[in-house]
């Protein structure tokens, strides 16, 4: 299963190029959650969710009018197929839910009640922390390991690899008004642990490079790693979409959304893996001017040697 066997791809030269289609996907994504901001769920933002079925397809336009009956017109309605309604609204008592699910069956056919949710705004805000929180110490468990385990500096370039691809993947929320939950919440942390481990992988090929190969140029040392992780990467890429796509399609459509933020997110953490976190060290190193120290220092040891 080695693909890309005896290819030697110059990715470190077109850097520039792969920093601004990544720096343009966040862009579309930051400009939609400042001018539309994010379609939180009942999880965060409180209030009663009702998913609902008929036995024949119906309108949408038929559901708010019996919504707007009962004084809840201001209700969301989400279509998900023709027979098939996610309706949100502020947060009601048990009794006002008969109240609507009686109304339904009594102007509309065959009704059944596939998920009633009731969150108050307190919960809600607390939830909010709590995956702020998450995030939070996630990024900064991750930052103390690799800082351990091997450096500073390649902290810092995983992290900002994660950093795109949680962006990418709220941003795109943001631009389909897909909702925000728990579960999606869940998704981001599962693809900063899956990108991470990609990353590493490339960034430790590189780091024995480095020490075997003394005389090498960093940018010939990162096109090298790259280049010798690519088979695996992409390998274990496909391997783990194939399954998120069964779920994306046949997991129905409570599965769908969160499907869809692990399917975005290994996408942006495979692109970030391979097209980001190894040149961005050699960014730093030009930035702090290590490069070349690091060769005169590894070729003495060499000489020595």
């Amino acid at each position: 299963m080695d693909l890309f066997k005896g290819k030697s791809f110059d990715f470190v030269k077109n850097r520039k190029l792969f920093y601004t289609i990544a720096a343009l996907l966040i862009l579309i994504g930051v400009i939609s959650i400042i001018f539309q901001g994010f379609n939180f769920g009942i999880d965060f933002a409180g209030g009663t969710l009702l998913q609902i079925k008929f036995a024949e397809p119906v309108s949408t336009e038929a559901v708010r009018n019996i919504l707007a009956s009962l004084n809840l017109g201001r209700s969301t309605i989400q279509n998900l197929a023709e027979d098939e309604f996610v309706v949100r609204m502020e947060r009601i008592e048990p009794e006002s839910i008969k109240e609507i699910l009686t109304s339904f069956r009594a102007k509309l056919a065959g009704l059944e009640l596939l998920r009633e949710e009731t969150v108050g705004p307190v919960i809600g805000e607390s939830l909010k922390k709590m995956a702020i929180y998450a995030l939070f110490i996630a990024f900064l468990g991750i930052i103390l390991y690799i800082t351990i385990r091997f450096e500073f500096k390649y902290s810092i370039v995983s992290m900002l690899a994660l950093m795109h691809d949680c962006l990418i993947v709220i941003g795109l929320f943001s631009l389909l008004q897909k909702e925000i939950t728990v579960s999606i919440i869940a998704a981001i942390l599962t693809i900063v642990g899956y990108s991470l481990n990609n990353s590493i992988v490339v960034l430790d090929r590189l780091r024995e490079n480095i020490k075997l190969k003394t005389r090498e140029t960093f940018e010939n040392l990162i096109n090298l790693s790259i280049n010798q992780s690519l088979s695996r990467t992409i390998n274990t890429s496909l391997t783990t979409i194939l399954p998120i796509l069964a779920i994306y399609f046949l997991g129905g459509s409570i599965l769908s959304d969160f499907a869809l933020a692990l399917l975005i997110g290994m996408i942006a953490g495979t692109y970030s893996s391979i097209f980001l976190a190894s040149p961005l060290l050699l960014e730093w190193n030009k930035i702090f001017k290590v490069e070349q120290r690091g060769i005169n220092k590894r070729a003495k040891k060499t000489d020595k040697e």
